[in-house]
């Protein structure tokens, strides 16, 4: 995947941030917090791992699978693949 810096530093920014959580899901459980706060800390790990997920899609489909010359798929089908895959990890 080619992507430009600022595209880059936003995944690496998001890649830090799931980590953040990742430690606070490890404290959690080393502290025995209530069940139900993990589930929350591990729904936004989910929720973060899934976003990352469709950023990395989006652009794949953006920057590969697009029509290139007429060797890809058409750039309306594409973004109607983004917007199904968006649908698809929320």
């Amino acid at each position: 995947m080619s992507l430009n810096g600022r595209e880059k530093m936003k995944l690496l920014q998001r890649i830090r941030k799931m980590r953040g959580q990742l430690d606070a899901v490890e404290r959690a459980l080393e502290t025995d917090t209530d069940c139900g706060d993990q589930l929350m800390l591990l729904a936004a790990v989910r929720g973060g791992v899934n976003g990352l997920m469709a950023e990395v899609l989006e652009d794949h489909l953006r920057l590969h699978l697009a029509d290139k010359d007429g060797k890809g798929i058409a750039p309306e089908l594409a973004e109607d693949l983004v917007e199904l895959v968006r649908a698809y990890l929320k």
